[in-house]
């Protein structure tokens, strides 16, 4: 790595919290500086604009949950059942970290990713669909190795989970109450034994 890229992954890693506690759109260059304790010509020298920032930080902070979450779908857990207990397992026992650093990276900026950030809002679009595709992907398989229902539709399975996960982040982080992410994780365990899950006849 050069200085400047090291400069540049320095302010990355510094802001990733900031950003996703405070907000894409709220965090200003202000907070950017003293959180760093970098110049605004520093800043400038490395990025264009905040918002560039901004953009490099979601990219850092979706990577890290991605990184985090693929090991779920590793070889770790060798059948598909495995990995999809892993993906409920590994929420269940990482809200309390995610909460500490503001949420999920992801449900925070598609929050602000409105029109009048186009980029951000392509990201976490980006960043949804890979992960409803890799969910997908492991029900596939599954159903190819006869653990799970071939009628199931593997991709609406996965846009559900996904959308039982964000919701139940959502009302947890919102009360303060780990309740409601259990109960939606609850909930895709018993979508998975009851739907999913091939049941001798």
């Amino acid at each position: 790595m050069s200085k400047a890229e090291k400069t540049k992954q320095f302010i990355i890693e510094k802001t990733a919290s900031l950003f996703n506690t405070k907000g894409y759109i709220s965090t200003t260059l202000s907070d950017i500086t003293e959180v760093t304790g970098l110049t605004k010509g520093s800043i400038y020298g490395n990025f264009e604009n905040k918002d560039e920032v901004a953009l490099e930080v979601y990219k850092y902070n979706a990577r890290l949950l991605k990184q985090n979450m693929s090991r779920s779908f590793s070889e770790e857990f060798p059948t598909a059942i495995d990995k999809l207990q892993a993906f409920v397992s590994f929420y269940r026992k990482n809200w309390q970290p995610v909460f500490i650093n503001g949420g999920c990276p992801l449900m925070n900026a598609a929050t602000e990713a409105d029109d009048t950030f186009p980029d951000l809002k392509n990201q976490v679009k980006k960043s949804f669909e890979e992960w409803m595709i890799k969910i997908s992907e492991v029900i596939t398989q599954g159903q190819k190795a006869e653990e799970l229902n071939e009628i199931a539709d593997a991709k609406e399975y996965a846009s559900l989970f996904v959308m039982l996960v964000e919701g139940g982040i959502l009302l947890s982080k919102t009360t303060g109450e780990e309740k409601f992410l259990n109960q939606a994780l609850d909930r895709i365990l018993n979508i998975i034994n009851n739907e999913l899950i091939k049941h001798p006849s």
